[in-house]
């Protein structure tokens, strides 16, 4: 709508002796028409919208029209926004076919489980303070215990991400000293963060040994001085290298680091709590193994394969979580109340293995059948066929993968609605509309296709029902 056209319904007139008389910003952000658009978009972001369309009608040189009225503001203010502001954050339909996606949230909650945790943070609780004794109590104690039960560690500790959980045990137990890492091992992580820069931050100074394709348990040996202070193995969670390679295992270097007195410490980034080789996934290294293998220290995601919040989990050994505890730096990567009550009821599930696909959502996800997405995939193609018409629309089998540095190279047998067009100008105007659906509908591009992998289709009805906005 032209903000220069003519406007029947205004309130307001025109006096040309004196110029167009507009109504107020607030009156009209604060109006009943505009209530929906302010709370999608937030206050700030319609009242900018609101006096950026009256600067253009005053300085529009013909005033000899009504001004808009509050219905045509809305429909000005959505344009405007749309193409002048970001709308903040909101739920997507995933079928990018990437069911861990570090740029949509990586693993997704169980809205049953949320609502739980969101019912516990919504009143007063006991974060620190301790019931039994009516005196302060452990932030994490409850989350200690739970951790126990399932690794068997000595103790445990949590921080806001597992790139805090490394940089914290390496400050602790390396400040000012060297840590030992194998050059294969030597990874980058989302947003180009960078093992070596972590280190640095860390306070700590880095011995590469070995070769990026094989490193021995010698070559570990020969770098230790009298200055080492950690011996570090990184979990290649989100590469792999082939070919002639060799690497030392868990149990050598726990070996040698209890021979040399020099605490080990594993990052197993992605992290599992439960093998998950039944859904189709190759066997991912469990830090209760790894604290049986001997090693000292194990750091891991909560928002990866353990499908929870996002956390850096660490457990191990007693003393080493003592000292963790006792950094000042500990405070300032602490995790929040309705993280840490998310990771309790996440770790709950854990506990009776029997509710896991009821409670934790990735794993529903890795669970569904094959039944089942062909059956989405036919209800989308259905609906599409009728709304696309100038496309051709089919029903394909494809491969899902894990995604946020789980597993690069592991294949998801799934299907995927296929939107196949001669110009890709035109895919590229479709993807475009699917983004701009409430709520958006995300898909990948394959070549000169558009797919849609069902598996992220869920709930069912509300998707088809988002789909039927693009007729």
């Amino acid at each position: 709508m032209s903000v220069s056209s003519a406007t029947k319904g205004s309130s307001l007139s025109v006096d040309k002796s004196q110029g167009l008389r507009l109504d107020s910003v607030d009156r009209i952000v604060r109006s009943k028409i505009l209530k929906p658009i302010v709370e999608q978009w937030g206050f700030g972001n319609v009242v900018d919208a609101i006096r950026a369309i009256q600067d253009d009608i005053r300085t529009n040189e013909d005033h000899s029209y009504l001004p808009p009225s509050i219905s045509e503001y809305a429909v000005l203010a959505k344009s405007w926004l749309g193409k002048n502001r970001n709308i903040g954050y909101q739920p997507v339909f995933n079928l990018t076919g990437t069911v861990l996606h570090t740029n949509l949230g990586r693993a997704v909650l169980d809205q049953h489980l949320l609502k739980r945790a969101i019912l516990t943070v919504g009143k007063p609780l006991t974060l620190e303070y301790d019931i039994r004794t009516g005196k302060r109590g452990e932030r994490e104690g409850v989350i200690r215990e739970r951790l126990l039960r399932l690794t068997s560690a000595e103790s445990a500790a949590v921080v806001n991400n597992n790139a805090a959980a490394v940089l914290l045990v390496l400050n602790t137990l390396a400040l000012g000293r060297d840590v030992v890492v194998s050059r294969g091992e030597l990874i980058e992580i989302g947003g180009s963060f960078r093992l070596p820069e972590i280190l640095s931050r860390a306070g700590c100074n880095l011995v590469e040994v070995g070769t990026t394709n094989r490193t021995r348990v010698e070559d570990y040996a020969n770098a230790i001085t009298d200055q080492t202070a950690v011996l570090l193995k990184v979990h290649p969670s989100n590469f792999t290298i082939q070919g002639f390679t060799e690497s030392t295992s868990e149990q050598e270097l726990a070996d040698l680091s209890q021979e040399e007195n020099i605490p080990f410490v594993l990052d197993l980034g992605s992290g599992a709590l439960v093998d998950l080789q039944k859904l189709g996934i190759p066997r991912e290294p469990l830090p209760q193994d790894s604290l049986s293998n001997g090693v000292d220290l194990v750091t891991f995601s909560g928002d990866k394969l353990m499908g929870g919040p996002q956390a850096g989990i660490i457990v191990g050994k007693a003393n080493y979580i003592d000292q963790i505890n006792s950094n000042p730096l500990k405070r300032a990567l602490r995790m929040d109340k309705l993280s840490l009550a998310i990771l309790d009821e996440t770790l709950k599930a854990y506990e009776d293995g029997t509710t896991l696909d009821r409670n934790i959502q990735l794993i529903k996800e890795l669970k569904v059948s094959s039944k089942q997405l062909w059956h989405r995939a036919r209800q989308i193609k259905s609906l599409l066929d009728n709304c696309l018409t100038s496309c051709s629309v089919d029903v394909v089998e494809c491969h899902s993968v894990l995604g946020s540095g789980s597993q690069p190279h592991t294949q998801l047998p799934s299907v995927a609605v296929a939107i196949t067009h001669e110009r890709e100008s035109t895919l590229s105007d479709i993807e475009a509309r699917l983004r701009e659906l409430n709520p958006p509908v995300l898909g990948r591009r394959s070549k000169s296709q558009l797919l849609l992998d069902v598996r992220g289709a869920q709930p069912l009805e509300e998707l088809l029902s988002t789909l039927h906005q693009l007729a």
